[in-house]
């Protein structure tokens, strides 16, 4: 797929995600939203479902022979080694509580790389984006990750996974180092919002354990192609697949490896 496709491809997908987050910011404080719980702790609404059947929809009808992997439908359509990942609802417990803070989120993906991606945040009417090679924007205009250099000076995000109760792998050790070393610590509550914010340079790090594809698809290609560093705990190849999150504007990826890694 050449560049100019692609671009033209992730164009169509903003134009769909903020059609999809007018329909999100519409039903935010209806007090009759229906929630469900997937989980002790994990909620899904109607309006997750409504958000994805339109992004379906409407993906399908201009592509029709890209496959998809969504959050509520998981894998539609005949694979062919493209297909969009899509969340169309990020941030499910923060709308389910009437908190304007969340997201839409669609990646393109090829031959098991995140080539494109799109995430806008309705409330602020912000659209993040970007194509493998180039570059990032923010509502058309270029963005880039910070320039601090030291994880002492250094606003960070995390999230904490739903089995947090139940499983010792549950990120309370790393924010205990963190917030000891950091200047600051927000939960915010998107993976997706936390990424574009990083890519930004709102935040110089963002780290989180045991995230789904449509997570971080679309929020990775933006960070990198905003400049940042991407990698799990380790500092080795991060994977949407995987289970293990880091990033950051690079200056400080190296120490806030350290803390991860108990040094």
């Amino acid at each position: 797929m050449g560049p100019g496709e692609v671009l033209s491809y992730i164009g169509a997908a903003g134009d769909i995600a903020i059609k999809a987050g007018d329909v999100l910011l519409g039903g935010l404080y209806n007090k009759d939203k229906i929630v469900e719980f997937k989980g002790d702790i994990n909620l899904v609404t109607e309006m997750d479902r409504r958000a994805e059947e339109l992004i379906k929809n409407h993906l399908s009808d201009r592509f029709p022979d890209i496959a998809m992997l969504a959050e509520e439908g998981g894998e539609s359509g005949d694979f062919s080694g493209r297909r969009w990942i899509v969340d169309p609802l990020d941030g499910t417990t923060s709308y389910a509580h009437g908190l304007p803070h969340f997201s839409v989120s669609i990646a393109l993906e090829e031959d098991g790389e995140v080539i494109a991606g799109v995430v806008y945040n309705p409330c602020a009417d912000e659209c993040f984006s970007a194509v493998r090679g180039g570059g990032a924007s923010l509502n058309g205009q270029k963005i880039n990750v910070s320039g601090t250099s030291i994880l002492k000076r250094s606003l960070l995000a995390t999230g904490f996974p739903y089995d947090r109760a139940t499983s010792k792998d549950n990120n309370v050790d790393n924010f205990n180092a963190f917030i000891l070393k950091a200047q600051g610590i927000r939960r915010m509550g998107s993976a997706a919002l936390d990424l574009c914010y990083t890519a930004a340079g709102r935040f110089d790090g963002y780290w989180e354990m045991k995230l789904s594809p449509w997570d971080s698809a679309a929020g990775s290609v933006i960070l990198e192609e905003a400049g940042g560093r991407i990698s799990d705990f380790s500092g080795g190849p991060y994977s949407i697949y995987g289970k293990e999150l880091l990033v950051s504007n690079r200056l400080i990826h190296d120490e806030m490896i350290t803390v991860l890694n108990g040094n």
